[in-house]
Parts: C-alpha cells; structure tokens; sequence
C-alpha cells in the first residue's frame, strides 16, 4: 500500500512531537510532565515570572540532560538514514548502508584513535575529523574493491565491508588494550552506541551536518533518480556519473564521521529506514531522501526513549536496540534476494 508523502510526512511530524513531549518528561527522574514541559517554554520565551513550578536541579535534568539527548537523537537518525538512502541508490541495492559496507566502523577507529592516542586535544572537531578521515578513506578503498568492467558488484561490496568490520574489530581491541581507564570508557561507549555524551558541541556540529547535508542530497536526488536506470542511461542525460559518486561517497563520509563522532556506532538505521519509506511512497529520491530523515529521527528518538526507560533507573546502550530492530530485518531482506536470485 503507497501513502501520498505530504501523509506520510505529516504523520511523522505528529509522532516526533509526542515523541519529544514523552522524552523530555519520561526518564529515571520522575517529574510533573506539565511542569516538565513549561520549563522548555520558559526557557524559549524569557520569561521573567517563570512558569514551570521545577526546582533549579530539576530544571536542570530537562533543560540539560534530556533536551540536549533528545535533539541528539533526532539530528544523528536524520543523518543516518539519509546517508542511508544515498547510498543505497549509489549502489542500487536496497542491503548497502553506510555500516554494511565497513563506513561506520572505519568512522569508530578513527574516532577511537584519536580518543587513545591524542587525550590531550579533545574538541569539538579532533574527533569528528579523525572519523571524517577514516570514514572516506574506508569508503573509497571498499568502492574502488568493488568496481569493475562491469560496474560495482554488490557481492564484492559487502564481502569488503565484512572485512573491514573484522579489521576495525580487531584495531578496537588492540587500542583498547593499550588504554587507560578514561578512554576505556569511552572507547565501550563508542563501541555500543550511546546519546548520554550529549552537549552543545556536538549538538551544533550535528545540527549543521544535518542541515547541510540535506540540502546537498535534495539538490542530487534527481540524478540519483537517474541513476537507478544504471550508470549508462544516466550518462546519456547528462549526468556525470563518477563526479556524482565521489560527492555521495564524501557527503556520507561526513555525515558518517559526525555521527560516529557524536553517539557511536548505531548501526541499521540507514539500512531499515529507507526501505521502509520505499516500500510506502515509492521509489522517487525527491521523497525518499526528506521522509528518510524524519523517519530516521523519529526512530532513534523512540529507541532512546526505550533505552532510558526500559530498564532504569539503569539505561542501555542505544545502539544494541536499534541492532535488534534492524538484525531481523536485514535477514528478511536477504531471503527476499535469495528468492529473487534462486
């Protein structure tokens, strides 16, 4: 059954507002849920008499805590699920995604490297470039492995990503023997996926990424479109094809490196999310990529919630739910292709 996107988007904007009414007054501290919510409009408003009865250290736990989690969350699906459907139109096949492939875990060992080996300068920007550079890097050696004569093989594309996973695995391991006690906790973090590290750098950089990347991808979606007639078809209407990939493959490098750099490796997102939306609206990238994202952030949020509310006053580690998600659908993704190969 296909939904009308303007339904579809409308729907997701309904669900991400009570979503984020939900996160901000659920959590291991139980607080008035209507006070909850006035503390965030007196802080958008100025007010001078404040409307929310909250004490200064519950205000605290809203405006610091979940607020900041919460965009997180929304700003880091986005990106994920966006980079998701790009790259599954780059490779026109609905099992490629940024952590299938080996970009994700080549973003977490350059960010991982520079939590091990330069503690010294943390900022704003070391670690979201080491991840950067490493993303690409995996990016364009797993590409270029699957390139041909006769276009990119999707089987040697996810063979190179299973091996580059088990590298990084392995650098992981290796870092983390050498590491002291601080980096090993966060070298865990990165590792499982985790919004708890939210702050307002990290917010800043993700929210430009997002916006930044989003308006990248809408002004390609038509050659993307294009693209899924294959390479041939999309060079005799004036698209040039290997420019188009080395763009995709670096604005995913990019978006890739800050959301590693920002909450870890979340895997699945960028694969069930644009397939999702496929299934419901089609195929048309000018629909695909802005419904992608907000059902990318409509996701994570609702994962986070769950993850900080299912188990507390403990929480787990967002990315272990979303892998639980996304595992058994990727495993019905792949009989569906067997079926169709068999």
């Amino acid at each position: 059954m296909r939904w009308p996107a303007n339904y579809l988007a409308g729907s997701l904007l309904i669900i991400i507002a009570l979503g984020m009414m939900l996160s901000l007054i659920s959590g291991a501290m139980a607080l008035p849920a209507k006070d909850s919510l006035l503390a965030l409009v007196d802080a958008i408003a100025g007010l001078e008499t404040p409307l929310s009865r909250l004490a200064s250290h519950e205000q605290v736990v809203v405006m610091e805590l979940r607020l900041p989690r919460l965009l997180l969350a929304l700003f880091v699906g986005f990106i994920l699920a966006q980079c998701g459907a790009v790259m599954q139109g780059l490779f026109r096949n609905p099992l490629a995604d940024p952590g299938i492939i080996g970009v994700s875990s080549g973003a977490a060992v350059g960010a991982i490297v520079a939590i091990v080996l330069f503690p010294l300068t943390w900022g704003a920007w070391t670690i979201p470039a080491s991840a950067f550079v490493m993303g690409l890097l995996t990016t364009l050696m797993v590409y270029s492995l699957a390139q041909s004569k006769q276009g990119t093989s999707v089987l040697i594309l996810l063979l190179a990503g299973v091996a580059i996973a088990a590298f990084a695995g392995a650098s992981i391991g290796f870092l983390s023997y050498f590491a002291d006690d601080q980096s090993l906790r966060q070298l865990t973090t990165w590792q499982m996926g985790s919004l708890a590290g939210a702050n307002s750098a990290n917010l800043w950089l993700a929210f430009a990424t997002a916006v930044l990347l989003a308006f990248a991808f809408q002004s390609r979606a038509g050659a993307l479109n294009a693209l899924l007639l294959g390479e041939a078809e999309a060079r005799h209407l004036g698209i040039s094809v290997e420019r188009l990939k080395l763009e995709l493959i670096v604005l995913t490098a990019v978006g890739v490196g800050v959301t590693v750099a920002s909450a870890g490796i979340i895997g699945f997102i960028g694969l069930v999310v644009p397939h999702l939306v496929r299934l419901t609206t089609g195929p048309n990238h000018r629909a695909l990529l802005p419904l992608s994202g907000l059902l990318g952030a409509a996701l994570l949020m609702i994962a986070d919630l769950l993850a900080r509310t299912v188990v507390q006053p403990a929480e787990l580690p967002v990315g272990l739910l979303t892998a639980l998600l996304g595992a058994p659908f990727f495993l019905v993704l792949l009989i569906k292709q067997r079926q169709q190969w068999s």
